[in-house]
């Protein structure tokens, strides 16, 4: 159970900081300090090692909790 909770509370931290970082990008770029090109590279990759880093904090937790247990 606690696992569960944790990996919950981690990926929504997670999915806050990706979308945080998704809108400065978009600021970024409406003000021509970033190109089209970076813009898609930064918010592609941002997502995408979100979306991993998120989908792998349940065995990492569980590991952890195995170890202190």
């Amino acid at each position: 159970m606690e696992v569960i909770l944790t990996s919950v509370f981690s990926a929504i931290i997670i999915f806050i900081t990706v979308f945080f970082m998704m809108k400065a990008f978009i600021i970024a770029y409406k003000r021509n300090e970033i190109s089209l090109r970076k813009f898609i590279v930064f918010s592609t990759s941002s997502i995408v090692i979100g979306t991993l880093v998120a989908s792998v904090l349940p065995f990492g937790y569980q590991r952890i909790f195995d170890y202190i247990n």
